[in-house]
């Protein structure tokens, strides 16, 4: 096996740190405080080129892999960023992989350039409030009309659904009780975000605050016959297209955070001097950045096998939800522990340790949760009965 690494990817790495540097801790404090989009970070990332990273080169994207991806969004997060830096440009960075398999070439034309420059905001609305990870068992329908869809329901978790002008949305086009395969009958949309048909009702959260989550109240919105990805009735593997993928690169922004924290607790143990001498020099204090950074390595070291296996179009289920497991725990425990080395000033907002361990969470539950990727690996890796 060769662990060499291309060189392209450390310029990348070395490219998107330089970038990030312009916008420092303060920066994301004062914009998750007030709970204010990052546009002047966004406006970086779409004159950097970073936007539309997979979308193919013909449209004017970047044309790359997966391992791209994770590295630009791993360094974005690792700069102080988190999750609020990597969801403000994941969608435009890596969201329209359903588009790039199944899309028409007119949609394609119309709607990539816009991607690249940083024009057009996308969400995407999956969730349901009582479906949750039952995807399947999601009621929001769409009943055929002349030269279209009207499409009513709720959609919950919903982010970027105050700046978005279209959304990736799946609704039932058929019941669920009149199909042969409850993967059957669903439909995937490009939906423009109407306001005459869309309640947009932000959700009051924990983290991640310069980012905007919403609820969705659908009532008739109108789609277009154009803006069907793939086949109606098919839309369920249109979903699927990057399921993997999507898995790795959110561990990479698991493992950013994490290293973020590790970075502010070695800062903070070195400098830090209590009874004549660093902190750091306590073992009850090093051992407890050593094992975050050991437990740091270990996960990247399946996120990167994944993604390459990703980008080589190898089958890595177990791979993919392993990563994703291993990056969240990592990051979160990381994150704890910076809180842990800091004491007091790991609990006070000026210091960010605090900030970094609310957004860390969320890769605990998103975009699954834990539990159900143990699940996914004893079901399908060891063989156990399916336990949902």
């Amino acid at each position: 096996m060769d662990f060499t690494e291309l060189a392209e990817y450390e310029e990348i790495r070395q490219s998107v740190r330089q970038m990030c540097s312009k916008f420092d801790d303060t920066y994301w404090q004062e914009h998750d405080e007030n709970k204010e989009f990052p546009w002047e970070f966004y406006k970086a990332v779409a004159d950097a080129g970073w936007l539309g990273l997979t979308i193919p080169e013909e449209f004017g994207g970047g044309g790359a892999g997966v391992q791209e991806v994770c590295i630009v969004e791993q360094e974005i997060a690792a700069s102080g960023a988190g999750m609020n830096g990597c969801s403000a440009v994941h969608i435009g960075m890596f969201g329209f992989e359903s588009m790039v398999r199944y899309g028409t070439q007119e949609m394609k034309e119309k709607y990539f350039p816009r991607v690249v420059t940083g024009e057009l905001h996308v969400s995407f609305a999956v969730t349901e409030p009582d479906a949750g990870t039952d995807t399947l068992n999601m009621t929001t329908f769409a009943r055929k009309v002349e030269g279209g869809f009207l499409l009513s329901g709720k959609k919950t978790w919903i982010t970027k659904a105050q700046e978005a002008e279209r959304m990736f949305i799946l609704a039932r086009t058929q019941p669920l009780s009149e199909v042969s395969k409850r993967t059957d009958g669903l439909t995937m949309f490009f939906a423009p975000m109407d306001r005459k048909s869309i309640e947009i009702r932000p959700i009051k959260k924990m983290g991640r605050n310069a980012i905007d989550t919403n609820e969705l109240f659908i009532d008739d919105l109108f789609v277009s016959d154009k803006d069907v990805i793939g086949e109606v009735g098919k839309g369920f593997r249109a979903i699927m297209v990057g399921l993997n993928a999507e898995r790795v690169v959110a561990a990479n922004a698991a493992l950013g955070i994490g290293k973020a924290s590790i970075r502010l607790a070695t800062q903070y143990a070195n400098d830090r001097v209590v009874f004549g001498r660093p902190i750091g020099q306590n073992q009850a204090i090093s051992h407890q950045i050593a094992l975050a950074q050991i437990r740091i390595d270990a996960a990247e070291a399946i996120c990167q096998k994944t993604a390459w296996m990703v980008d080589q179009d190898i089958p890595c289920g177990k791979e993919a939800n392993e990563a994703k497991y291993l990056a969240s725990e990592a990051g979160f425990n990381a994150a704890d522990m910076a809180i842990n080395v800091l004491g007091g000033y790991g609990y006070a907002k000026e210091y960010n340790a605090e900030r970094y361990f609310r957004e860390s969470r969320l890769n605990r539950i998103a975009p699954i949760s834990q539990e159900m990727v143990l699940n996914y690996i004893a079901e399908h890796s060891l063989g156990l009965p399916r336990s949902y």
